[in-house]
């Protein structure tokens, strides 16, 4: 006798709270196997397929696309065919999770009092703007089973979604106490918290007032579906664009920054002659071709060697500089999707080659939209080319938590006195913005004036090699 079993929208690690419906990749009748992709959603970091646990009919879907739902919320029912068992699943994972993930922890996650992905995380491991495509994990009945039974506890700690939840009601003086959260069981959600602060007093239960419900109606097993839709805003003038997904997680990292990092810039003119004809003899030597981007980003690396407080990042909670021994190097990539920035592991130990065929890979993944969230994170360091958008300068926003950028305008023919006299030569624009509590501007400059030597003569290099 066939069973039907109902799938929810699985936690997809990283902290992420909610998800929206890009594509459905199966209808109502379609047969599905175990730990097929049955939809595809944009989370604040990736653009993810989900896989489902189960095997069977596809009775019902949840969410037209463009609907956007929190975590926990169903997804779609599956007619399998016998009693559900543990589902064996193929082990796709996103972030650490597969469709076997531990029943207990699963269940940890549902209830709201772990972290979403168990793990301890360095500050800046968030990703500043990710598109990647991978597989998302797929939860477990067991799982499931158990979030449909742990109800809110009245008393001790409050069932909240993640960390970050609680870290925001915290900043900002909301008591979870009161809330009444419209995820399932009562969790608690990133939304309610928003609603609370946008609303004052939020969505508040007292004794003599009942909780009102903030989600649509739920199937027929009980469980809460889409969050109804708030009251659209008085009509004006004008295009809205939500700051959701992927934009509005920008728009959150680049307020931070603006908001924590005291920030300042730097900049100095530089004769970029030498070291495009340094590039030249390189590529006519055989072998793979050298990118300029590659000899910028060595020279970074050998200027942090020499200034490494400027690879670091600044713990507020323990009014501490961590200098980190090893140079991830983010750089910024243009996509139709928007502005990503892929992460080069270990940018300090590679060499020319090395970094322009890393340069090449990412950038090419980006433009595909296949980055991993592991590509997008953990940068100490970003090297920002806005020259090939035909522009001389610019004061950029740091890519919190890192503690400064190297901005490179575009190389044009100028006038420039060289070696006394008044000649045409390729001039570039350097400018540095930094986080002025790690470093005071003798050590800005002096990185800076370091960065402008070794492009006006690459042979400075040849000290650190």
């Amino acid at each position: 006798m066939a069973q039907v079993l109902e799938f929810k929208l699985p936690d997809l690690g990283e902290g992420l709270t909610e998800a929206e419906i890009v594509r459905w990749l199966v209808k109502v009748g379609d047969v599905v196997a175990i730990d097929q992709p049955v939809v595809e959603v944009e989370t604040a970091k990736a653009m993810v397929e989900v896989p489902c646990p189960y095997g069977g009919v596809v009775t019902a879907r949840f969410g037209e696309e463009g609907t956007e739902l929190p975590v926990g919320a169903p997804l779609l029912t599956v007619a399998v065919g016998e009693p559900a068992a543990e589902p064996e699943g193929s082990g796709n994972v996103l972030v650490g999770y597969g469709t076997q993930a531990p029943a207990a922890r699963r269940r940890r996650v549902r209830a709201g009092t772990a972290g979403v992905d168990g793990h301890a995380r360095r500050p800046g491991t968030a990703s500043a703007e990710p598109h990647a495509r991978v597989h998302a994990p797929a939860a477990t009945p067991a799982a499931t089973q158990a979030a449909t039974q742990a109800p809110a506890p009245a008393e001790g700690p409050v069932p909240v979604i993640s960390p970050l939840v609680r870290k925001l009601a915290r900043d900002n003086g909301v008591d979870l106490r009161r809330l009444a959260g419209s995820g399932p069981d009562g969790l608690i959600l990133r939304a309610d918290v928003e609603d609370a602060l946008r609303a004052g007093a939020g969505r508040v239960r007292t004794a003599e007032e009942p909780v009102v419900p903030t989600t649509a109606a739920a199937p027929a097993g009980g469980e809460p579906a889409v969050r109804a839709p708030a009251a659209a805003p008085r009509a004006e003038a004008g295009v809205r664009v939500p700051l959701k997904g992927v934009r509005g997680a920008v728009a959150d990292k680049l307020s931070r920054s603006r908001r924590e990092i005291p920030d300042a810039t730097c900049w100095v003119d530089a004769d970029a002659t030498e070291l495009m004809r340094a590039r030249t003899a390189m590529n006519t030597a055989g072998g793979p071709k050298i990118s300029l981007l590659a000899l910028l980003a060595r020279i970074c690396t050998a200027a942090l060697a020499r200034f490494p407080e400027l690879n670091s990042f600044v713990d507020t909670q323990a009014r501490e500089i961590v200098r980190l021994d090893q140079v991830h190097l983010g750089f910024a990539a243009q996509t139709e999707r928007g502005l990503v920035v892929p992460v080069v592991r270990d940018a300090h130990a590679r060499d020319a080659e090395s970094l322009t065929a890393e340069f090449a890979r990412l950038t090419e993944s980006a433009r595909a939209g296949t980055l991993t969230p592991g590509e997008l994170t953990g940068g100490t360091f970003t090297l920002n080319n806005y020259g090939v958008f035909g522009v001389d300068g610019s004061t950029p926003i740091i890519n919190h938590p890192e503690a400064a950028m190297l901005g490179v305008g575009r190389i044009v023919p100028k006038p420039w006195v060289h070696e006394g006299e008044l000649a045409v030569r390729q001039v570039v624009q350097l400018s540095l913005t930094f986080d002025h509590r790690v470093c005071d501007g003798g050590t800005a400059g002096g990185f800076l004036r370091y960065v402008a030597d070794c492009v006006e003569q690459p042979a400075v290099l040849l000290r650190t090699l």
